[in-house]
């Protein structure tokens, strides 16, 4: 018998889940039936930003639905390619608020740091689909000098860890980083934002749940689903062991036209999160990257959704209706204020 300690390392269930994901667009529309569609593929949009998304989230796809809502938020299109004023590289100025590799510093008590920037699934609407991840990783160097830059700064009270997907990186490494954290006096909260427990469940296994639960201030994991098709018993599971670290679990999602832009969608999103024990949170108005013009939805039908919404649902199950402005100390409510124009910047 060959010892244990000798046998070759097997991958954890959800990196073996990682690699097997699918990256070839006619793949992914054969597994659905869909192969006459390809013609309507863009190979440049897929060579720019490359076709990713496990297998498990592709099972939640319509068989033979070319307009299924969760198959429209990754497949590359020829309109990722035409240019349309307005749509920037940098569509919520990260570039202006950065101080220090990977860590990002727009809104007072709270730094976010770049952790990575891989991901499980390669959204279309991404606002990040164009930063410079080469050069802006905050883990590079053992996180050195992101936690300098914490240091630097006793007013930062939270550290929110983005991406790409922070849950992409291993947890012994993201435990690298808190206990570097743990260091730090002034930080008091840590929020994740990711959205792997929804498109990759397997990603929830016991080591980051004991991670988690073993973190000394309040967790706030804001996951990311924008239909309630994103939703199924693995991420019931998911969404349950993550709880049970005693974090709090909020969903944000992104108002896309062909995806979510109708009230049926909308409650149904909120009603199936809440069952998984996740509360509504945001619903983001979309940021204008470059290559994601068709999924905008404008205001004025955004006000008429929230507020059918807001008729429908008790307030907790009523996310806030949201937009990031470059500049802007927080996020900007979008409200039909008495003179017409958008609501300012939350307080």
């Amino acid at each position: 018998m060959i010892p244990a300690a000798l046998l070759p390392m097997q991958p954890r269930r959800w990196q073996q889940a990682w690699r097997e994901a699918v990256r070839d667009p006619r793949e992914l529309l054969a597994l659905l039936g869909l192969q006459d569609l390809a013609l309507g593929v863009s190979s440049e949009a897929a060579a720019q930003f490359p076709l990713r998304v496990p297998r498990g989230f592709v099972a939640r796809m319509r068989h033979g639905d070319p307009h299924d809502p969760l198959l429209r938020q990754v497949l590359p299109l020829d309109a990722e390619m035409r240019p349309v004023p307005g749509f920037t590289l940098d569509a919520v100025g990260d570039g202006a608020a950065k101080v220090g590799p990977g860590v990002i510093h727009k809104y007072a008590g709270r730094a976010l740091l770049v952790a990575t920037g891989s991901c499980a699934v390669h959204c279309r609407y991404c606002f990040r689909r164009h930063f410079p991840y080469a050069e802006e990783t905050a883990a590079a160097g053992a996180w050195r000098e992101a936690i300098a830059a914490i240091a630097a700064d006793p007013s930062i009270e939270e550290v929110l860890l983005s991406g790409g997907d922070p849950l992409s990186l291993a947890t012994a490494k993201l435990a690298e980083l808190t206990e570097a954290l743990r260091e730090l006096p002034h930080v008091r909260r840590l929020r994740l934002h990711t959205r792997l427990p929804i498109v990759l469940p397997e990603r929830v296994d016991a080591e980051l749940t004991g991670w988690l639960a073993s973190l000394p201030w309040p967790v706030a994991i804001v996951v990311h689903a924008n239909h309630a098709n994103e939703f199924d018993t693995s991420v019931d599971t998911a969404m349950r062991d993550l709880r049970a670290t005693g974090a709090t679990v909020l969903n944000q999602a992104v108002l896309l036209r062909g995806v979510n832009d109708d009230v049926d969608a909308l409650a149904a999103l909120a009603e199936r999160s809440f069952d998984a024990g996740v509360l509504p949170y945001y619903l983001h108005q979309l940021d204008r990257v470059a290559g994601a013009a068709h999924f905008e939805v404008d205001d004025e039908t955004a006000l008429a959704l929230h507020a059918a919404l807001v008729a429908r649902h008790s307030g907790y199950l009523v996310p806030r209706l949201v937009r990031e402005v470059a500049g802007d100390a927080s996020k900007r409510a979008i409200s039909a204020a008495a003179d017409g124009r958008i609501a300012p910047p939350m307080a």
